[in-house]
């Protein structure tokens, strides 16, 4: 998930705005055949400059960020600064895409100005207190998740990345995203909050712990190998991220179960290998593969 701060990697990433392109022209002659709609979208970060990017081929897109810096680097889209220029534009649809450690604030800080029929949304990886926000807001709703972001993903490629539609929104939001998602060939499933935040803990949470063991235990190597290699790579990504970010996905309160299962599965490891038990060891290596199946 990935929402952070943009400016200097949009400058340096060509890769990001090629991917851009290539997107944004999939999103002109495939989205068509939707209504053309007012989208404002929140924050100019990485994922809000990528939203902005494929919808503004199709649609009257403006984004809002409190940070004029940052909208520098937005393209093709009106660019607003104030609330008032978000009440004369009356959107139909706000996509929130601000980092998570200010999600709610930035909803806290637009509903006021917004047309009470405006369909309000967010793409954030953490649920965490929004199904409550959406019920108290009094406006329609839709999350959503797309399981990708700029630290891993090919976003000219991203037919094996995957979306999340929360099952909980508005109907018409629902579609809306969907269509967009499948526009950008991302495998789509729709969950529950509850469901949702069960994955991540269990799809975020292992590697993310698995990768911060290694970055502890790791020394300085000379002439690393392969697999060194890529579990640095993967290493450098992901403590790249947003503080925030990681420390919601991690104190989501079903992380520590999976925390739990890596525990007690090096403990099991560590037997074997201390006791240069082979037929252990063999056993072992056959339960794993089959889970990689």
């Amino acid at each position: 998930m990935l929402m952070c701060q943009c400016a200097n990697w949009l400058r340096s990433d060509a890769a990001w705005q090629l991917a851009y392109w290539h997107i944004g022209t999939l999103a002109h002659w495939h989205i068509s055949t939707l209504n053309i709609m007012r989208i404002l979208i929140l924050g100019a970060g990485k994922m809000g400059s990528f939203f902005t990017d494929i919808l503004s081929f199709q649609h009257e897109t403006a984004v809002f960020d409190v940070n004029p810096h940052q909208l520098r680097f937005v393209y093709n889209t009106y660019r607003f600064t104030t609330l008032e220029e978000i009440k004369d534009f009356e959107p139909e649809l706000v996509i929130n895409a601000v980092t998570v450690k200010y999600t709610l604030d930035a909803f806290r800080q637009v509903l006021p100005v917004l047309p009470k029929d405006c369909i309000i949304s967010d793409i954030a990886s953490v649920k965490t207190g929004l199904k409550k926000f959406y019920d108290e807001s009094g406006f329609r709703y839709v999350s959503t998740h797309p399981m990708f972001g700029p630290t891993f993903a090919s976003l000219n490629n991203l037919n094996t990345e995957n979306a999340i539609i929360i099952s909980e929104g508005d109907h018409l939001g629902k579609i809306f995203f969907k269509d967009l998602y499948q526009t950008m060939k991302l495998n789509i499933f729709e969950y529950t909050f509850d469901e949702h935040d069960e994955t991540v803990a269990y799809s975020l949470s292992i590697p993310f712990v698995s990768t911060f063991v290694f970055a502890a235990v790791m020394k300085h190597q000379e002439a690393p190998g392969t697999t060194f290699k890529k579990h640095m790579a993967i290493a450098k990504g992901l403590l790249s991220e947003d503080d925030y970010l990681l420390q919601e996905i991690l104190f989501n309160p079903r992380t520590p179960s999976q925390v739990e299962n890596i525990r007690l599965e090096l403990k099991n490891l560590l037997e074997i290998i201390s006791n240069k038990d082979a037929e252990g060891m063999k056993k072992y290596l056959t339960k794993i593969r089959e889970k990689i199946r």
